[in-house]
C-alpha cells in the first residue's frame, strides 16, 4: 500500500468513525478497539503490512482524540525539537541537526484544531485577539504558538521536547559537558548556597543544566520553582512548590507574571528560589530575593558570554525599574550573583560548558569577574568536531565565605 493510498484509507475511516460513532459517549480504549475493527473490515483482502495497519489505526485515533501528526513525533525519543511553520512545513531536530519531515497536516483548520487542543489542556487560550501563547504538553514539553495574522506562513508551533528521564550531573559527565572534578566543585557551590546564574544561547542546554544542578540541593530544604511553563524535573525534594505563570484571558484580565510569582514566593518561607528563566523586569525581583537572605537561588538567562550576561541583567533590571541609576543596579548584581556558568552550542552541534566564573564585586563602576574554569580546545579539534575540556585557571577563588560558613574545607 502506497503512502497516498494509506492517507486515503485514513480519511475514509475517520469520516466513517465520526459519522457513525457517538464520540462524546465512548471511552478512549473502546474507541481504539472500534477503530481497529473498522480498519480490519475496510482493508479486507487487500495486502497491508502489520506496521501499516498499526499506523492507520494510530493516525485515525490521534486525529480524533490525540494531536494528529504530532502524536507519532512526540513518541519518538530521538526527536528533541519540533517546528511547524504552517500545515505543510514540519521540521524536526534529531541528534542536533534539522530535518524537514515528508509528512504534513491535512489542512490549516486541522492544525488549528490540534493547537486549540494543546492550549486547552493547560487551561490557556489562544485566538486572534491573543495570538501568542506559551504553554506545555501533558508530558511537560514546552510549546510556543503564534497564530495568523501575526504568523504570515500559517499557525506556527515550536515544541521543545521534554526528556522522560531527568537530567543528572552523571549524564552531563557522560556527554563530556563537564568532568567529575568540576561536578564535585559545583556540588560544593550548590550546597554552600552560592547564587548561581546559568547563561547561554538558545538551545545551549541552560534548563537541562539547571535541572541537573538542582539535584545537588539538600533534600530537606524548601524549594520554590517559578517558570513560564513548568518543565523543571526536580526529584527527591519533598518540600517543593512549583509555580507557573498565566496569560491574560480574552478580556485582558487575569495575567500572572514571573514578577508576581517571585513576590508571592517570598511570603512562602522559601530556602531556595529557582527561576526557570529571567528575561525581563523580574530580574530585579530575583536579585533582591538573592540579596535578602534567599541564598542558593538558581536561574538562567540568554547571553553570549559571562560579560554579556551582566549587561543583559542590567538591561532586564531597567525594564522593571527604569529610573534606577546604573551604579545601583551594578552594585545589586555584584552582591547578589556569586557564580555564572556559561554554556554554548558549538559548531559540531555539541553542547559544552564554556566557563565557570566568580563574580567578585564592584570596583570603580565595573563588576569584576574572576574566571575559575575556561573551556580550551585541544589538538584533536577539527572543523567538524570540537575536542577539548574545561581547564582550571590560575585564579584563586576569592569569595570563600559561604564555603567556610557551611563547614566545607575544600578549595575550588
Amino acid at each position: 500500500m502506497t503512502f497516498e493510498q494509506e492517507q486515503q484509507f485514513v480519511s475514509k475511516i475517520k469520516k466513517y468513525v465520526t459519522d457513525n460513532l457517538s464520540l462524546s459517549q465512548i471511552s478512549d480504549d473502546d474507541l481504539q478497539q472500534r477503530i481497529e475493527e473498522i480498519v480490519e473490515q475496510y482493508i479486507g483482502e487487500q495486502y497491508c503490512s502489520i506496521d501499516q495497519r498499526v499506523s492507520i489505526v494510530e493516525q485515525v485515533y490521534s486525529s480524533i482524540r490525540g494531536f494528529g501528526l504530532l502524536d507519532s513525533i512526540i513518541k519518538d525519543e530521538s526527536i528533541t525539537e519540533v517546528m511547524i511553520n504552517g500545515p505543510k512545513n514540519v521540521f524536526i531536530e534529531q541528534n542536533g541537526r534539522l530535518y524537514k519531515l515528508d509528512k504534513q497536516f491535512e489542512s490549516q483548520r486541522k492544525l488549528e484544531d490540534v493547537i486549540q487542543r494543546i492550549v486547552g489542556l493547560a487551561g490557556r487560550e489562544v485566538n486572534q485577539a491573543n495570538p501568542i501563547c506559551d504553554t506545555r504538553l501533558p508530558d511537560g514539553s514546552r510549546v510556543n504558538v503564534v497564530l495568523p495574522p501575526i504568523a504570515l506562513c500559517g499557525p506556527t508551533v515550536t515544541i521543545r521536547k521534554f526528556s522522560k528521564t531527568p537530567m543528572t550531573i552523571a549524564k552531563l559527565i557522560e556527554y563530556g559537558s563537564i568532568t567529575q572534578e568540576i561536578a564535585d566543585k559545583l556540588q560544593l557551590l550548590v550546597k554552600a548556597k552560592y547564587n548561581i546564574f546559568i547563561s547561554g544561547g538558545t538551545g545551549s542546554g541552560k534548563t537541562t543544566f539547571l535541572n541537573a544542578l538542582s539535584n545537588y540541593i539538600p533534600k530537606d530544604e524548601r524549594v520554590i520553582t517559578i517558570e513560564d511553563s513548568a518543565e523543571l524535573q526536580i526529584e527527591g525534594i519533598d518540600n517543593l512548590v512549583s509555580l507557573e505563570t498565566r496569560n491574560a484571558n480574552a478580556s485582558g484580565a487575569g495575567q500572572i507574571t514571573i514578577r508576581d510569582l517571585i513576590k508571592s514566593s517570598l511570603r512562602m518561607r522559601p530556602e531556595r528560589i529557582i527561576v526557570g528563566e529571567c528575561r525581563g523586569g523580574e530580574a530585579l525581583d530575583m536579585l533582591q530575593a538573592m540579596n535578602t537572605g534567599h541564598d542558593g537561588s538558581l536561574s538562567t538567562g540568554h547571553a553570549n558570554s559571562t560579560e554579556d550576561m551582566l549587561s543583559r541583567l542590567e538591561t532586564m533590571v531597567l525594564q522593571g525599574a527604569a529610573g534606577l541609576p546604573l551604579e545601583a543596579i551594578r552594585q545589586q548584581i555584584a552582591s547578589a550573583v556569586d557564580i555564572i556558568i556559561h554554556l554554548s552550542r558549538l559548531r559540531d552541534k555539541s553542547r559544552k560548558t564554556m566557563e565557570i566564573t566568580e563574580v567578585v564585586g564592584y570596583v570603580n563602576g565595573k563588576i569584576i569577574l574572576n574566571p575559575l574554569y575556561v573551556f580550551e580546545e585541544d589538538e584533536k579539534s577539527t572543523l567538524e568536531k570540537v575536542s577539548g575540556k574545561l581547564k582550571r585557571t590560575d585564579n584563586k577563588m576569592q569569595n570563600t565565605f559561604k564555603l567556610k560558613l557551611s563547614g566545607f574545607k575544600s578549595e575550588i
